[in-house]
């Protein structure tokens, strides 16, 4: 009887410790699964981003931004020279021959930009040529970008006005180069014209002129320097109803008060008589 209580006991607790284990065994294979499933996954979902993200990278780099085409650089044939002989601007093939040419010496002195205004408002172009001790201040600087940013040309007339012929070669070079190294450095460009002062130029100067690429340039007639011409009226006279006046003649004016006043004047008068003004960038030699 007691034998088979033991024999009893004992199957009851085999069986027991196989349904303990057979439950843990169960749960770890579940866990297992659970672990492998969700690695999987995570790798699924490192896959998607990871491609996504590689597509993306792709698709960026093969857009590729348009390349900006560069401007058209349109090259217009000179319509005017300037003759050696007489300064006067000629027209080249079919150009009106009826023109003048405006030039203001001895600039920025302090009517420059006041003259340079003038000229904007009528619509009328002109070269300016300065002179290097009139740009000595930073104000006189500001003068000379002002007036080169209204769009006139600008010419060199030496750093301090001498007369070429009573100075060296050296101090000939020295008075050009300077000046035109000075106006590089303020308005961004070398000038393009260079007028000797008092019109007196030498074989150094000439030679100078043309390896710096600059014109030479002199003038047809000019009267404000002339005491009975240093007032407006009897200045824009002379200007526009000299016996010195024909086709192509380069007027010369200087930066001073009773030359600017006539500026008006001047302009009118000449548009009366049927003159147009040339534009210095349509000057052969002037590179664009």
């Amino acid at each position: 009887m007691i034998h088979a209580k033991w024999i009893l006991m004992a199957a009851g607790l085999a069986l027991l410790t196989a349904c303990s284990s057979g439950e843990d065994n169960s749960a770890a294979t579940e866990k297992e699964d659970t672990e492998e499933a969700a690695t999987e996954t995570a790798g699924e979902n490192t896959e998607e981003v990871t491609d996504e993200t590689t597509d993306e990278a792709t698709e960026e780099k093969d857009i590729e931004e348009p390349e900006e085409e560069p401007e058209e650089v349109v090259e217009t044939e000179p319509l005017y020279r300037v003759n050696p002989v007489n300064a006067s601007v000629e027209p080249i093939a079919d150009a009106n021959a009826q023109t003048v040419l405006l030039t203001i010496d001895d600039a920025p002195d302090k009517h420059g930009v006041e003259m340079a205004e003038t000229l904007k408002e009528l619509g009328v172009p002109a070269i300016f040529f300065v002179n290097g001790h009139f740009l000595d201040t930073d104000e006189e600087k500001e003068s000379l970008k002002k007036i080169h940013e209204m769009g006139f040309a600008i010419g060199n007339h030496t750093y301090s006005h001498p007369n070429l012929k009573t100075i060296t070669e050296e101090q000939q070079r020295e008075e050009i180069i300077s000046l035109s190294d000075l106006v590089e450095e303020i308005i961004g460009e070398r000038p393009q014209f260079f007028r000797a002062p008092h019109g007196v130029n030498t074989d150094f100067s000439r030679a100078l002129v043309k390896e710096e690429g600059m014109v030479l340039m002199n003038w047809s007639f000019g009267y404000d320097w002339e005491k009975q011409y240093m007032e407006a009226d009897a200045l824009a006279d002379i200007m526009v109803n000299t016996e010195l006046m024909r086709n192509g003649a380069n007027l010369l004016m200087h930066d001073r008060a009773w030359s600017a006043e006539a500026l008006p004047a001047i302009v009118q008068g000449l548009n009366d008589k049927g003159y147009e003004f040339v534009d210095p960038n349509e000057i052969e030699g002037v590179q664009e």
